[in-house]
This record gives C-alpha cells, sequence and structure tokens, in this order.
C-alpha cells in the first residue's frame, strides 16, 4: 500500500508540474561552433543574406556570433549595439505594454474592441484583447489590401496615424466569427495600440517608455514615426537576384505599420527584452498564466520546431527543449527572439533581408535551422 502510495504521488507530481523549457542538448562548444556554421554559411550562400548575427545568452554567458556585412559599402560587421527594424517583433512590444496595463486594472483581457474603440466598425465590436493579442481576431489584414499598397507606394515616407491604417480594411467582413481560428494579422496590434491609448488617456509610446523600457532597462528601442534609422544601424537589403542587393534600410516611413512592425531596436536590447518578456516581468500572475495559454499557430515567420501562439508570444517546442519569443520579417529584416520561460536562456537571430517561407522556401530552410541552433545554443548544457 505505502508503494502504491508513493508510486501515485510521483504519478500526480508529474501530471501537474510545469514542464521542463528544456530537453536535451548538446555541449556548449559543440551547440555554439554549430550554429557558427549555420550563420556563416547562410551569409557566403550566392543570393543569400548580407550579414546575420546571433547573440546568445547562457545565464550570465553572453555569445555573439556574427557572419557577413552589416552594411554592404563599407564591410562593417552587423554588431551587437547597431539598431535593426524589428518587424513583427514589435508585436511582442504591444503584448507587454498591454499586459502592463492590464496589471494596473486601465484594461481587461475580455475588454471588446466596441467598449474602448466605439468608432470602429460594428461587425468588430464582441472582438477582445485576448483574441487580438493570439490573432483568432478575424479582422482583416491592412497589409493585404491594394488600397494600402498602393498608398504605400505613393507616399512611402509620409504614413497615416495608426487608426487611418484601419480604414483601408473598415469596409471588409471579418475573416471568420472571433475566436473561431488562428490567422497572422497586422490589424490586430494596431487595434491593440489604439485600445492602450484609450484605456490608458496616453500616447502609446509614452506607455512603452514607462511599461515596457524603463522597467526592463532598454535604452536603444524605439517606435519611430519617419523613416530614419538611428545610427548606427544595419543596413537592410531588399534581394532580387540577379540584381545587386538594394538598401532599403530607410525606404518608408515606419508609421505604416505602427505596432505592428515598427520597432527599432539593437540584438543587445532584443536580447534583453525576450528574457525579461518571457519571464512575465510586465504581467502580474493571473495575466501571464492567461498568456501562455496556446493554440496552434505559426508566428511568421515561421519559428523552430512546433509553434503555438499565445498571448503577444508564441511557443516553440524544438529538439533541445521548449523556449518562448516572437518572430517577424519585414522588407529588409527578418527576426527571432526566444527565452526560456525563467528568463535564463535566450537567443536571438537578425538578418538584413527578407527571408519567408512562402517567398523562398529553399532559402527559408536554412535560416529556419538556424533558429534552432540558436535555441540549442541557448540551452546547451542543460
Amino acid at each position: 500500500m505505502r508503494t502504491t502510495a508513493l508510486l501515485l504521488a510521483a504519478v500526480f507530481a508529474t501530471a501537474f508540474t510545469r514542464p521542463a523549457d528544456a530537453k536535451e542538448s548538446p555541449t556548449a562548444e559543440a551547440a555554439d561552433a554549430a550554429l557558427d556554421r549555420g550563420i556563416t554559411e547562410l551569409a557566403v550562400r550566392p543570393g543569400g543574406t548580407p550579414g546575420v548575427i546571433a547573440v546568445v545568452q547562457r545565464d550570465d554567458d553572453l555569445t555573439v556570433h556574427p557572419a557577413g556585412v552589416g552594411d554592404l559599402s563599407t564591410g562593417a560587421p552587423p554588431a551587437i549595439g547597431d539598431h535593426m527594424q524589428l518587424a513583427g517583433v514589435s508585436k511582442a512590444f504591444s503584448g507587454a505594454a498591454a499586459v502592463a496595463v492590464v496589471k494596473d486594472r486601465a484594461l481587461k483581457l475580455d475588454d471588446t474592441i466596441g467598449k474602448r474603440l466605439p468608432t470602429l466598425p460594428q461587425a468588430w465590436k464582441d472582438v477582445t484583447l485576448t483574441q487580438l493579442l493570439q490573432h483568432r481576431s478575424g479582422l482583416p489584414d491592412f497589409t493585404k489590401s491594394p488600397a494600402y499598397e498602393r498608398a504605400l507606394r505613393a507616399s512611402p515616407l509620409v504614413a497615416p496615424p495608426p487608426a487611418g491604417l484601419l480604414s483601408f480594411v473598415h469596409d471588409q467582413p471579418l475573416d471568420f466569427p472571433p475566436g473561431s481560428k488562428y490567422h497572422y494579422s497586422n490589424t490586430d496590434n494596431v487595434v491593440v495600440q489604439l485600445m492602450i491609448e484609450a484605456a490608458t488617456g496616453r500616447p502609446y509610446t509614452d506607455v512603452l517608455q514607462e511599461k515596457v523600457y524603463t522597467p526592463i532597462g532598454l535604452t536603444d528601442t524605439s517606435l519611430p514615426d519617419d523613416n530614419v534609422m538611428p545610427s548606427p544601424y544595419i543596413h537592410g537589403y531588399e534581394l532580387r537576384p540577379p540584381d545587386p542587393p538594394k538598401d532599403v534600410s530607410q525606404g518608408f516611413d515606419l508609421g505604416w505599420v505602427a505596432a505592428a512592425g515598427g520597432m527599432v531596436s539593437t540584438p543587445a536590447d532584443l536580447n534583453r527584452f525576450i528574457r525579461a518578456y518571457a519571464r512575465g516581468e510586465t504581467a502580474n500572475k493571473g495575466t501571464a498564466d492567461r498568456q501562455f495559454r496556446f493554440v496552434r499557430g505559426d508566428s511568421e515567420p515561421r519559428g523552430p520546431g512546433v509553434n503555438g501562439a499565445g498571448l503577444g508570444i508564441f511557443r516553440y517546442r524544438t529538439r533541445c527543449g521548449t523556449v518562448y519569443g516572437h518572430s517577424g520579417v519585414t522588407v529588409a529584416y527578418t527576426q527571432f527572439a526566444a527565452s526560456t520561460s525563467d528568463g535564463a536562456r535566450s537567443a536571438t537571430v537578425s538578418i538584413n533581408s527578407r527571408l519567408t517561407p512562402t517567398d523562398d522556401p529553399q532559402a527559408f530552410a536554412p535560416l529556419e535551422r538556424i533558429f534552432e541552433d540558436a535555441v540549442c545554443a541557448a540551452l546547451a548544457g542543460t
């Protein structure tokens, strides 16, 4: 009887304990070497990205893995303190700001668009903040609108205000009933931005500064309202072989994507942010628990392993273990950042060109392997 009771206790303890972030991993030396090989091969590949920089941190041990160039005109390699566009990783920042405002009780995860933004289309009124953060809203993506594309081409250096971005899909029906499925939409995070402003009565950039940058210690992160990249920066390139790479780092006003993709940061700040965000530094426990409930859904571009979508954060179950973070892509940058749930182990990968599985599956496959190699390097020895 005593043996049976002990066995049952062990079973129940296993069943209700949060799974460990790591499974098994190579030694740190082997993992670092594999990552270095991967990023070097990607940077020298014909027609491949000009530069790559990965940052891996194991507890207090931080290593930087650069390859290729961050500026083709000078040949300078990408550096940990160089600025870059975060693309879709910006959505993790809107998630961090949203849960911070929820923590302050100025906003609730169950608040609806109709309650906070009653002037938006009536078809959107029942969509909740939770559904927006998890891309289960059904809101059509403004960046897929032909009218948006025409407007961007006509005025790349002058963007409308965030509310103006929604006008490109105001008259479109919902893609699906809210909450019924997952579909990544840039519209979601622009609406999150506006809900934060409505709830606090303050500009979104002020909320980011007070609730995200300052508590985490970010000094080189911003949401610009123009096309100017802070110096120094990793130059981003549009690749259209056989034409030479075209520098489009400052080719458009980042207001054209706002909270959905307009953030600028450095590899150092991005690594610091993702460690704090994954451990719930801007959230309270109840909000963090809801944030870490996942549905099947890929980030864009797809992250390593099996992807799951939480509230402003993704889960990546890789061959070496589980991490949490976000990815992103824009015309000239592709990003990935992830950390263990305690913030002790982290990895970021940044390249200065666009690579997605939709645009070029064969070219994206090596990058996806690098994402996983970076995770394995972060988890090495656990």
